[in-house]
């Protein structure tokens, strides 16, 4: 994530909740030369994670809202890769295009367009000699062969924190987005990065699932991370002291819409999935 880039996000988010184009006053700020701008857009994107739904959006159909072609991800064994440049196999009309937004390890290791194999992380764990010899061989190819980009872990919803369980604040803090790489911890087996928790109203949201470039370390909206954003949310609020302080009582209906509105984004629209449930109510 760019400064222009992180600029430009925060004028969107403001714009988008007071329905006036330039609130922030920052739109001016982003003006680059196309030069810089080309140069911005070739820094990749840090490695994040992905629920099995937020996959299957990259599936290199048409993105109607934008009118351009959605990249073409597919994950093997877990792992995420790019593979936009192979979209003539991979993409729309392509002879692999049921792989596309799909897990496809097994389906892969066995030469197979079976569907009962796509989205099966596990299947990858349980195959034969000969059928893991063949995925290892897939992976190497799409790694160092083809040099698709790995943009991140696949994680089967089976394996992603319950929704239901009370996070405290300590425990939400441990997520701030500090940490970065690749986790080793024993309960995180299997991220591509660490975890960012966020709590809104009453939910933990794990922003890392999409989020990294502007939660995690440096990102513009990291000051969330790691807390319960509620006030600040509903608020639209920079403001360190409504970052620090959850207390949502004193808030307007409005207000309280405008927090509501948030939470409806990183369920519906972002699909950042829920990893918990703070304790409190209105």
């Amino acid at each position: 994530m760019t400064f222009s880039h992180a600029v430009q996000e925060m004028g969107k988010w403001c714009d988008a909740m007071t329905g006036v184009e330039g609130s922030s006053g920052m739109n001016g700020a982003t003006k680059q030369s196309s030069q810089e701008e080309e140069e911005e857009e070739e820094t990749s994107e840090p490695r994040r994670n992905f629920t099995v739904k937020q996959l299957r959006h990259f599936d290199g159909t048409k993105e109607e809202q934008l009118d351009e072609d959605k990249p073409v991800y597919l994950s093997l064994g877990g792992t995420v890769f790019d593979v936009s440049k192979g979209r003539s196999f991979y993409g729309p009309g392509g002879p692999y295009e049921v792989f596309a937004g799909r897990e496809c390890g097994a389906a892969l290791a066995k030469m197979s367009f079976d569907e009962s194999l796509l989205d099966d992380i596990a299947a990858c764990e349980t195959l034969g000699v000969g059928d893991k010899t063949e995925l290892e061989n897939w992976l190497e190819k799409f790694e160092h062969y083809r040099c698709y980009p790995i943009m991140g872990k696949l994680i089967p919803d089976d394996k992603l924190p319950s929704s239901d369980r009370v996070i405290s604040k300590e425990e939400l803090a441990k997520f701030d987005g500090q940490k970065e790489g690749t986790p080793t911890e024993d309960e995180l087996k299997g991220y591509g990065t660490y975890p960012i928790y966020l709590g809104a109203y009453n939910k933990v949201f794990d922003v890392s699932f999409g989020g990294v470039p502007m939660y995690g370390k440096d990102g513009p909206y990291n000051r969330f991370a790691g807390k319960d954003a509620s006030r600040a949310l509903a608020l639209m609020s920079f403001d360190p002291n409504d970052a620090a302080n959850p207390d949502i009582s004193d808030l307007e209906e409005k207000q309280v819409k405008v927090l509501h509105d948030w939470v409806k984004k990183f369920e519906e629209n972002k699909g950042y999935p829920i990893v918990g449930r703070l304790d409190k109510t209105l």
